[in-house]
């Protein structure tokens, strides 16, 4: 318990000092970074809910339409340079490692740049990845709904080049959510593929 505890101070401090300076484009009314991250690790908060989003092939789709798989879900954006690849290169090993028993478990993307990430952008960049992954987009408003239920936190960097290119500041864990649509519980960002694969069989067992 008293890891665990330390890991929660850790991450709230992280989220502090990489998330909570004023920033634009941010609206007053919503959880800042630290409010949504303190919900998570203290477990205090609820987590997840009910989404309508649009895939990558151009299809609605619903919290529901995922019911009887273990979800594993992540939230980045295609165009950022290395986090975002790396964590779903480390999910698509980690269901590669669970062989037939991944055949149980969705994985899901979900944009958090709806302005860039299209439907055939996202089916462009989930391609490189596990073969049943799946991106989301949606407006900004169903896109921040969402990402605000799952304590995820995100905003567009001010930042711009002369091209117009940007990028996206947002928190990074991996949530898992059971067959019923239950929260299960969340993998922090740098986990190993084998810590991933390890976590998805407990709960597969478990359910």
């Amino acid at each position: 318990m008293r890891r665990k505890s330390n890991l929660s101070r850790i991450w709230l401090a992280l989220a502090c000092a990489l998330f909570c300076a004023p920033i634009a484009g941010k609206e007053a009314s919503e959880p800042s970074a630290a409010e949504l991250i303190e919900g998570l690790l203290s477990g205090r908060a609820p987590v997840g809910g009910p989404f309508e989003l649009t895939d990558q092939t151009g299809h609605r789709r619903t919290d529901a339409d995922f019911r009887g798989k273990l979800v594993v879900l992540y939230f980045g954006y295609t165009h950022c340079p290395d986090v975002c690849p790396t964590e779903l290169q480390s999910i698509s090993l980690a269901l590669d490692q669970l062989g037939a028993a991944a055949e149980a478990v969705q994985p899901l993307f979900i944009t958090v740049d709806p302005e860039r990430d299209t439907s055939p952008r996202l089916a462009e960049f989930v391609s490189s990845f596990y073969p049943r992954l799946i991106g989301l987009t949606g407006s900004l408003a169903d896109v921040r709904k969402t990402a605000i239920a799952y304590r995820t936190f995100f905003v567009k960097n001010g930042a711009t080049t002369p091209g117009g290119d940007y990028s996206v500041d947002h928190t990074g864990f991996i949530y898992l959510v059971g067959k019923d649509g239950r929260y299960l519980g969340f993998l922090p960002p740098g986990v190993t593929p084998d810590a991933i694969a390890g976590a998805i069989h407990a709960w597969l067992g478990s359910e």
